[in-house]
């Protein structure tokens, strides 16, 4: 990125909607949170025993007014001393990110504050931007969340070549799966991460795959059926199972996969620089995992704090600052794109 001169403070209300967190956050030059309030909705969707995409845009709408101003009010700030809004416009459930895209708008057009349309995954990736104020591109970052699984290589602010994805369910999907085949309800991330560690993880032998065409790609799927093949085997042969150790040998071999496929690109597109990133980046044995190998390999390594890994609005912030001093603007025709890849506009 070139140099952009920046004359002033650039501070940005940011909207995050895409799913079942109603978010907003006040963020100073991209990387100083004044405010960060978010509203989840999980016990809501518990009972269900995932996101219910019309609950979660109905909440949404009750409480994306309260969540801003409580979000402009802990920053200390009115919609005056604000230079933009920022607002996650894909990828997402379509109802829910129209509530964030809506509102922006909204305030857009009352108060003539530049618009600035997000994408949800670059908003995870610059997280690591906030506590980490020395990280710069160029880098690679796994993002890996209950929707998501992307090996990215970050080459600068806004520009981006994603090298690896999954082929079928993403991480976060995969955790709450098995968690549910093994009766610990949603969200599954958390709750497998704590079973685990009662649990020996090589307990049980499960598949980690390997992708013949890309080398970098990820797949869940097998992983995910062959859990559930060793808990209806357990269950005709009358055998008691031990759900912390399935918990704990089904997470090494999610995160078995994760770290190789990274440290791989890592090394072989030449960076010393590796970020983690979305709801999954939280599991605490993940990021020992990816401490002890990036330190072994001589490879810096940077993760956020579990709150900005989880949906939030700072890390919209976050982005949508670097989107803001390069000049981009989104107009009144902004709209919810559910399937919004990364790298699109």
């Amino acid at each position: 990125m070139e140099n952009i001169k920046v004359e002033k403070d650039v501070c940005l209300l940011a909207i995050e909607s895409s799913c079942d967190e109603t978010a907003a956050a006040v963020v100073k030059n991209g990387r100083e949170v004044l405010s960060n309030v978010i509203y989840s909705q999980i016990a809501l969707h518990t009972e269900y025993g995932g996101v219910v995409p019309e609950i979660a845009s109905r909440k949404h709408i009750e409480k994306i007014n309260q969540v801003i101003r409580q979000a402009l009010s802990d920053a200390g700030k009115s919609l005056q001393d604000l230079d933009g809004i920022a607002v996650t416009y894909g990828p997402g459930l379509v109802g829910a990110l129209l509530v964030g895209v809506s509102e922006a708008k909204a305030i857009s057009f009352a108060t003539g504050l530049p618009l600035l349309g997000i994408h949800h995954i670059e908003g995870h990736i610059s997280a690591n931007y906030i506590e980490n104020k020395e990280l710069e591109p160029p880098f690679v970052c796994l993002v890996a969340s209950g929707g998501h699984s992307h090996l990215v290589v970050v080459k600068d602010y806004g520009e981006y070549e994603i090298i690896g994805r999954t082929r079928d369910d993403a991480a976060g999907e995969a955790f709450d799966k098995v968690a549910r085949a093994i009766g610990l309800g949603y969200p599954g991330g958390p709750k497998i991460d704590k079973l685990s560690k009662e649990g020996n993880p090589d307990a049980i032998a499960f598949p980690r795959a390997k992708v013949n065409e890309n080398e970098y790609d990820f797949s869940f799927s097998g992983l995910k059926s062959a859990v559930l093949n060793y808990l209806n085997g357990c269950q005709m042969k009358g055998e008691e199972v031990n759900r912390a150790d399935v918990a704990a040998s089904f997470q090494k071999a999610v995160i078995d996969v994760l770290v190789e496929h990274s440290i791989h690109a890592v090394k072989q597109f030449g960076y010393d620089k590796f970020a983690i990133a979305g709801g999954v980046a939280s599991n605490s044995s993940l990021r020992k995992a990816f401490e002890e190998r990036c330190a072994s390999e001589g490879i810096q390594f940077y993760h956020p704090s579990p709150i900005y890994c989880t949906d939030n609005a700072a890390m919209i912030g976050a982005a949508g600052y670097y989107e803001f001093i390069k000049g981009v603007r989104s107009g009144y025709d902004l709209n919810a794109v559910p399937g919004l890849k990364l790298g699109e506009r």
